[in-house]
């Protein structure tokens, strides 16, 4: 996945045109900017590039995040499981999700935590929301300069996901969502399908002043 975040459509349109499929953005609402210019790329292929929101979703904007996106890879509520499913029976679509997992101590970050009540709740009440499509995990370590501080969170989220095959089989978790362009070497031997790559594809970010 290639993370587009705070980067222009330009910078998107030169990665598609390079037969990157999968883009991950942050925000709802700098995405809904982006996609005025974006249109619906293409690959030289014909194929449509597709478009995960990674970031934490407010409860208020989970309509237009469904409008907008391919994908929820960051869903870490009941609450908002119930809203996204809603919003995606509307519009008569299967909205695929990971869970995000939050396996750190750090307040700044989100998700639901391992053998949580609200993630015990989540998983029983997943099979009856028939508008979503759960495909797996995703989970963001603390930040370390050594990408081997990052191993064993990635290691606790394979282990989650094989418990979780075991508990609810009636689930599909074939997806590991973990790794950035620092340690996704590391991750990839700890198991992930998926790793996000910003900075290594496009740069340092820039932030607006």
């Amino acid at each position: 996945m290639a993370v587009s975040k705070t980067h222009p459509a330009e910078a998107i349109l030169e990665a598609v045109a390079a037969r990157v499929t999968l883009f991950g953005e942050n925000r709802v609402q700098e995405f809904a900017q982006k996609s005025v210019a974006l249109g619906e790329p293409r690959l030289p292929s014909g194929e449509h590039a597709e478009f995960h929101l990674i970031g934490h979703l407010q409860s208020n904007k989970s309509g237009k995040a469904v409008e907008l996106f391919d994908g929820i890879d960051s869903l870490d509520s009941l609450r908002m499981a119930e809203r996204l499913n809603e919003a995606a029976a509307a519009r008569s679509e299967k909205l695929p999700v990971l869970l995000e997992i939050k396996l750190s101590h750090e307040e700044t970050k989100t998700g639901l935590v391992p053998k949580s009540s609200e993630l015990a709740a989540l998983l029983e009440r997943l099979p009856a929301l028939s508008a979503l499509e759960v495909n797996g995990l995703m989970t963001v370590p603390p930040y370390d300069e050594n990408p081997e501080a990052a191993r064993p969170y990635f290691r606790q989220l394979r282990e989650l996901r094989e418990s979780l095959c075991r508990a609810h089989p009636q689930l599909n978790f074939r997806e590991l969502s973990m790794g950035m362009s620092g340690d996704f070497a590391v991750a990839i031997e700890e198991g992930a399908t998926v790793v996000r790559i910003g900075t290594a594809l496009f740069g340092e970010r820039e932030y607006p002043k």
